[in-house]
């Protein structure tokens, strides 16, 4: 069970954080020399220099600017739910996993419950921000078919595929947990705004980052090691060669976790990142099985209180029977998952134009089919 802070605690705790200069790595080694913050703010200056030099010294003895509006904005924050914590380092819901990797954060500000953090099989999925309308619905099928299998999402709360990853995880009613790279007192993006709360209801929010910390550009792939982190593995379902996914699974494949990437089209530059994975070792998935079998040699399978897998579990992406059984219609068939352009289908399927683009439109309403930007069409896989 978490331990309450006072609130003496809690204010030196933010005071480490944020004096200047010293960082997570430097108050980590303050806390080896002295103990917890209130016993070292008690420390003379010369046994503070002798650990991190006269000029941190000084940095430490002096109230840092903003301390104590932060102390008030935290505490208010606290006060406004009960499902608000503030874990840190010495607390021992703090997760273990974290302590773990090479740099953990000294505090992490949590919404939801504590307990997702602890789940027994962890997941990781990460992905583009722009993914095609097949990324999207390949995120949220192998989601859902995990969440009820009994794995726990954890994912960035970003658009596209975090979003699709969290949201496939909810509508299983399993348990998903958002790593932010702001504050916690605000949501970015801010159209994420009613999935973050469905998050911290059926599981958790967090963030190392303090309480007013807007969305900077640096701070969102930093914290992509707690993604990685807390996972025992991690999924990148649609990755351009230079996304920031392929940073979370560089830190994952560092920290000894397992790396799964979803192939896709050779034409599509959303899944260079994938495949260029796969050829560094990464496990080529096609379902949520392959993920399963994998992760469930390191975690018992009773400990997810799951002895049986879902119907669907070993199908593709798109087979899912007994949900949507798929049509059998020439048009789904010479289209293919491959994305194409009007001309190229009317020269395979022979249908005049308007009876082609009436087809389609039908088509796209039923959710067979993605109308792409520039004109361009795609079937899509149903769960």
């Amino acid at each position: 069970m978490t331990r309450t802070l006072s609130d003496a605690e809690r204010d030196a705790w933010l005071r480490l954080k944020l004096t200047p200069g010293v960082g997570d790595a430097g108050a980590r080694k303050l806390l080896a020399a002295f103990g917890l913050p209130p016993a070292l703010f008690a420390q003379p200056r010369a046994a503070l220099a002798a650990v991190v030099g006269p000029a941190l010294a000084e940095r430490l003895l002096a109230e840092p600017e903003g301390w104590r509006e932060l102390c008030e904005r935290t505490r208010r924050w606290l006060d406004g739910d009960t499902r608000r914590q503030l874990l840190t380092l010495g607390d021992p819901d703090y997760p273990a996993e974290l302590l773990q990797i090479e740099d953990p954060p000294l505090l992490l500000h949590l919404e939801g419950d504590p307990a997702a953090l602890r789940h027994p099989l962890r997941l990781a999925m990460v992905g583009s921000r722009n993914p095609t309308a097949q990324g999207a619905e390949h995120a949220r099928q192998f989601a859902r078919a995990l969440a009820e299998a009994g794995a726990c999402i954890v994912s960035g709360l970003a658009l596209g595929i975090d979003g699709a990853a969290h949201e496939g995880a909810l509508e299983a009613g399993g348990c998903t947990v958002a790593v932010v790279g702001t504050g916690l007192d605000q949501v970015y993006p801010k159209k994420h705004q009613a999935l973050a709360q469905r998050i911290a209801a059926q599981g958790a929010l967090i963030s190392e980052y303090l309480l007013g910390t807007p969305p900077l550009a640096p701070n969102f792939p930093r914290r992509n090691r707690l993604i990685s982190g807390l996972s025992q593995g991690v999924l990148v379902v649609e990755a351009a060669l230079q996304s920031g996914s392929l940073i979370t699974a560089r830190q994952a494949a560092e920290q000894g976790r397992e790396v799964f990437a979803i192939p896709g089209s050779i034409h599509s530059p959303q899944s260079r990142g994938c495949h260029a994975l796969i050829r560094q070792g990464a496990k080529l998935v096609e379902s949520a099985a392959d993920i399963l079998e994998e992760l469930r040699t390191q975690v018992p399978a009773t400990a997810t209180g799951q002895d049986q897998e879902p119907s669907g579990l070993t199908d593709p992406p798109g087979a899912a029977p007994g949900k949507h059984p798929v049509p059998d219609d020439p048009l789904l068939r010479v289209l293919g998952f491959e994305p194409c352009g009007l001309d190229a289908l009317q020269a395979r399927c022979g249908l005049d134009l308007p009876t082609l683009q009436a087809r389609l439109l039908e088509l796209e309403f039923d959710g067979w089919v993605a109308r792409l930007p520039g004109g361009v069409y795609q079937r899509r896989a149903r769960g």
